[in-house]
């Protein structure tokens, strides 16, 4: 009798245990989605408050349109209103895909699959926006011009200082760009080692 209820006794505390490692289980899969979430809250932020500021500018060049006047001044007014509009909305549903990747519901295998093509989409964006941003300062440049002052940017007289200009805002664009991919790069893979840490 006595080494049957021991056998119930140790039956019912295995279970308890097991149920406690279920738990704790869970409780640490939910800190680490959490933890993992936070990594792209920042950029999150700010990747939005730069889509408001871009949809705004557009949206000034499509009621302004009618006042690009030459074929080149209304190719400019197209790239940039096309840049302005599809580059943050790729942006944010890149970073929305990457960021909502859940990582309760699936195997760490799969998790990291699905988090590794994400991420790789999200870093080929921050690749062709760096690219194309050299382009959007020249045709920016131009579209505004002709909107604020009437100015066609490509026949006013230019002097020293002017390409003295022209060299600060490219070099500025380069680094800022460069800065921009780091950062990129340095939280998504942050992030990724969040993920690994499931794997311990």
């Amino acid at each position: 009798m006595e080494i049957e209820q021991l056998q119930a006794a140790w039956s019912q505390m295995s279970n308890e245990l097991e149920q406690q490692k279920k738990l704790t289980d869970k409780i640490i899969m939910e800190m680490t989605q959490q933890r993992y979430s936070n990594k792209f809250r920042t950029i999150s932020f700010y990747e939005t408050i730069g889509a408001a500021i871009c949809f705004l500018n557009a949206i000034y060049i499509l009621v302004n349109f009618f006042k690009l006047d030459t074929w080149y001044l209304i190719t400019c007014g197209i790239f940039t209103l096309a840049f302005l509009i599809v580059m943050p909305i790729l942006v944010l549903r890149s970073l929305k895909k990457v960021r909502n990747l859940n990582i309760l519901n699936r195997t760490y295998k799969e998790t990291l699959v699905s988090y590794t093509k994400e991420k790789k989409v999200l870093l080929k964006i921050q690749q062709f926006g760096t690219y194309s941003s050299f382009i959007l300062m020249f045709t920016t440049a131009a579209v505004f011009s002709k909107l604020f002052n009437n100015k066609d940017f490509f026949l006013v007289d230019r002097n020293i200082w002017y390409y003295g200009g022209i060299g600060l805002a490219v070099t500025f664009i380069f680094f800022f760009t460069k800065w921009g991919y780091k950062s990129y790069k340095n939280i998504t893979d942050s992030a990724e080692e969040i993920l690994k840490e499931l794997d311990d």
